[in-house]
């Protein structure tokens, strides 16, 4: 509790100060720094603060303006004012009180510390005075000797530069039998200019001659190491900088260190293409065995068909070696030649014969022909990586690779090295993608191939349904227990299989695009890689395989569709669909969403796909239709065309044909069912299963079979049924269906009847053939009303088949209505 009083009131206490303080300066008229203010003083006499206060007039003035209450309150007020003053001056009284007790003692010590310094300058004074004395004293005495001395001294520096010039070839000697190289040269530049200058002497002539002899010998033996190359690198550059300094050519020693490095770092390369083989042949065999023996029966994601090439190394060690070596190498080349030729070359003698010049544009020309070779190798090494089960390991190797140039550009700024290896990256990252994209059309052409097989196993009930003539197999055999049994199963399947794949495919492209990764700072990565090579050429591209391929199943040749089942079809139709509705949406959202797509570049909108999807499911879906409804066309025009109308037998019951039309739309139904949603029907009337069928069309209103039958019967009639056909509606009997079962049942049954109406116009009848068709469309009628979106449709076709039958019957009896009902009610 007191520590927080103490604490609260210190700020309080300073602040209480500086406001007494400045009162008090207020009233004495100073100013901030304690001056006296030269601002104009108040002259009012009530001012209470000001010089000219009279008390009276102050009185006076509050008697007339104030009430009684007012004058109270600046009484009580007045009263605290001039307490808290006398309180503060009491304070500053203590206070300077302290402050001038502790002024005069610092006083009283300033003085004594002063008398004791004026004793000690007194006597350095005294001591300065005396030694002055002594040096003139001694200047004095050793003046007449100075010129002499001096003379000596220079006769002794001057013997002892004769004596070296005269030891000079020993010394050089010396040096070459300790084989201490940079000394013989630092003597020899020291005595060079003066044995040039007095070479007509003889004396200095021989001694000249003797020594160039000796550094001739020594030139030779720095030129037989730089040759040899088995020294180290720091050996090597000092015998070049001795070169240098002996005046041999500097381009040609430019040349010799190139070519002498060229050589290491020739090897480095080497021992890197070694680690490249060639595919070995017999791998390639294997692969076209595997490749030619069919797609595996499993649905298990598949990312890559054929196998990668296994080099002694992988790529991750393959790219170090190539870093640890010939980068590091080329480095150091890099930094000596540097040193040696431009660096040291840009001051004393050299600079002016432009060797840095001349030696920088060599090393440029020495680093982009030795990078080329080095590039090529890395480029070779990764075309070999095939496989695109674990891109980690290419990711990393990229990136060290390009993290290791990085020392090149910093070592050399202009050179262009950098950008080649960035280069590569960007072309090895857009033939992932390529890669990648392959990968996945295989995965999705080995999904459908596993689907086919799914479908050609042996089938199995399936809700309630059994499969017949062209149906689909949808369920396992036997031996196949975890085989899905249904087409919205294998729907399921497949689109998860499909959506799974996409997600682990862009999960393993964007360790391109991880923050760990130096190049993907770049501009391409952030950018093109992300909008042009992972959202359009591997996305979308694969939505439109997924498309184009789908479709190319609508255009093999033949009415029966080709060996595609229709169940295959059907269930293709049905994956654009939810392409269209859900699939492409989420899959370019999480694309976007993932890699952070900037629309910067022209990309495909959604709109685009979603339509392209929706057309492909539509002409599947029409293709199924057709194939099912040629399907059933096909009983149809064999069960006519093989039968003997004219002399056929009188009916007893309804044609197997028959029987089995009814049980193939069933079972089409109930496969369409399993996909899509039942669509809307027009009402049905209540006799729709009893409807009768008269031998000619309904608006035909003549006496059946008269007596007086003439040959002119007949046109009347045909007359009146193509009248009737002017103001019927047209049935379109290929036209598009919707996405509903009603729809693809009446495409169907459309294309049959026709069919079947096409196929009776063909023949010619008897009476009992008229009879049978009568049987025939009757059973058709009480089961196929049910499967369309509108009754009439089968009324009006079945009346059509009736009525061309009884044109094309030689005797046009009809059987009676009851008796063709009790035939097909026992059928």
């Amino acid at each position: 509790m007191d520590a927080d009083t103490d604490g609260s009131g210190g700020p309080d206490e300073s602040g209480r100060r500086r406001k007494v303080h400045g009162m008090l300066k207020l009233y004495y008229g100073l100013d901030e720094e304690g001056k006296i203010s030269e601002k104009s003083q108040s002259l009012d006499p009530c001012d209470i603060n000001g010089p000219h206060f009279d008390p009276e007039l102050y009185l006076n003035k509050l008697r007339r303006e104030c009430s009684l209450a007012e004058l109270m309150d600046q009484e009580t007020c007045m009263v605290k004012q001039i307490r808290s003053l006398d309180s503060d001056m009491q304070t500053l009284v203590y206070e300077n009180y302290n402050k001038f007790i502790s002024a005069t003692d610092t006083i009283r010590k300033m003085k004594n510390d002063f008398k004791k310094m004026e004793d000690e300058m007194d006597c350095l004074s005294a001591n300065m005075a005396a030694i002055t004395d002594f040096s003139a004293n001694i200047s004095g005495t050793l003046q007449d000797q100075h010129a002499q001395i001096t003379k000596l001294s220079a006769v002794h520096t001057l013997l002892r530069k004769l004596q070296f010039l005269f030891e000079l070839p020993a010394r050089l000697n010396k040096c070459l039998e300790l084989k201490a190289y940079a000394q013989a040269v630092s003597f020899h530049r020291r005595a060079r200019c003066v044995l040039q200058q007095y070479s007509h002497l003889p004396s200095f002539k021989g001694i000249q001659d003797d020594c160039h002899a000796i550094m001739d010998m020594l030139a030779q033996e720095l030129r037989q190491r730089f040759r040899d190359g088995g020294t180290s690198a720091k050996d090597l550059s000092e015998c070049v900088e001795l070169l240098l300094q002996l005046d041999e050519p500097a381009e040609e020693l430019c040349d010799k260190f190139l070519s002498h490095a060229r050589s290491r770092l020739e090897a480095d390369l080497q021992g890197l293409e070694a680690e490249i083989r060639p595919y070995p042949t017999a791998v390639k065999d294997a692969s076209a065995r595997r490749s030619s023996a069919g797609s595996p029966t499993d649905s298990s994601p598949k990312t890559s068909s054929l196998p990668s090439p296994t080099p002694n190394t992988d790529i991750l060690e393959f790219i170090d070696r190539g870093c640890n070596e010939f980068v590091s190498s080329l480095c150091l080349v890099i930094a000596s030649y540097q040193e040696l030729f431009i660096n040291h070359a840009q001051t004393g003698e050299l600079a002016s014969k432009n060797i840095p010049q001349m030696a920088n544009r060599k090393l440029h020309v020495f680093v982009d022909d030795l990078a080329a070779q080095y590039f090529s190798l890395v480029e070779r090494r990764i075309q070999e990586e095939k496989g695109v089960s674990d891109n980690s390991l290419l990711v990393r190797a990229l990136d060290r690779f390009h993290r290791r140039l990085q020392a090149v550009s910093k070592l050399l700024p202009n050179s262009t090295v950098p950008n080649q290896g960035t280069e590569i990256v960007i072309r090895a990252a857009t033939e992932r993608v390529k890669q990648y994209l392959a990968a996945l059309q295989s995965f999705y052409m080995d999904s459908l191939t596993d689907v086919r097989q799914a479908l050609a196993a042996p089938r199995l009930s399936v809700a309630g349904g059994t499969g017949s003539g062209g149906g689909p197999h949808l369920g396992g055999g036997a031996t196949s227990r975890d085989a899905p049994n249904s087409l919205p199963e294998l729907l399921s399947i497949l689109s998860a299989s499909i959506l799974n794949q996409i997600k682990s495919v862009l999960a393993s492209v964007h360790l391109f695009t991880a923050k760990d990764i130096t190049f993907s700072n770049k501009p391409y990565f952030k950018g093109e890689f992300c909008s042009q090579g992972v959202r359009e050429s591997l996305v979308v591209n694969f939505i439109k395989f997924v498309c184009q391929s789908s479709r190319q199943f609508c255009e093999s040749a033949g009415d029966k569709g080709g060996s595609t089942p229709p169940a295959l079809l059907l269930l293709l139709s049905r994956l654009c669909l939810d392409f269209e509705t859900s699939t492409i949406s989420y899959i370019l959202t999480l694309t976007d969403e993932q890699f952070l797509v900037q629309h910067h570049s022209p990309v495909t909108p959604v709109t685009i796909l979603c339509t392209e999807a929706r057309e492909a499911a539509q002409k599947l879906l029409n293709h199924y239709v057709k194939v099912q409804g040629l399907n059933i066309s096909q009983m149809l025009r064999k069960s006519v065309e093989t039968r003997d109308w004219v002399n056929t037998i009188e009916p007893r019951n309804v044609r197997a044909v028959m029987k089995r039309v009814v049980e193939d739309a069933t079972s089409i139904d109930v496969q369409v069912g399993l996909l899509y949603e039942e669509g809307v029907r027009k009402a049905h009337s209540s006799d729709s299963s009893k409807r009768t069928f008269s031998v000619y069309s309904s608006s035909r209103q003549q006496v059946r079979y008269a007596a007086s039958y003439t040959p002119s019967a007949p046109m009347d009639t045909n007359l009146l049924s193509n009248i009737h056909k002017l103001f019927s509606e047209r049935i379109d009997i290929f036209s598009s269906v919707e996405f509903n079962k009603v729809s693809v049942m009446t495409g169907i049954i459309k294309i049959s009847l026709k069919t079947f109406l096409e196929c009776v116009r063909l023949r010619t009848f008897g009476r009992y053939g008229l009879q049978q068709i009568q049987v025939d469309c009757h059973y058709l009628q009480m089961y196929l009303w049910r499967f369309v979106s509108d009754e009439n449709l089968v009324h009006f076709l079945l009346d059509e088949i009736v009525g061309s039958c009884a044109h094309r019957c030689l005797d046009p009896s009809p059987m009676e209505q009851s008796v063709i009902e009790v035939i097909c009610e026992r059928g």
